[in-house]
């Protein structure tokens, strides 16, 4: 008999392993109308870790930070979105 979990994917990584901080989440509230510049916030690259934003590049150049659909789900999940 074989094991039905073998041949299944990874589970998807869970978007939150903690609770956010004020700051993240306000900070993923100014992400929601647009995107930002890396240097902007220092909760950037939690953020990023946690799956939340991600790095886009302008046309010029600049490496700005989005939302993820997870970032944006959890702005849902809050009311904000």
């Amino acid at each position: 008999m074989t094991d039905p979990n073998e041949h299944a994917l990874p589970r998807k990584r869970t978007m939150l392993r903690r609770i956010l901080s004020h700051h993240e989440i306000a900070t993923l509230l100014l992400l929601l109308h647009s995107p930002i510049d890396v240097s902007a916030k220092p909760e950037i690259p939690m953020l990023r870790e946690a799956g939340l934003v991600e790095p886009i590049t302008s046309e010029s150049g600049d490496t700005r930070f989005q939302l993820t659909e997870d970032g944006t789900a959890v702005l849902r999940g809050l009311g904000c979105g």
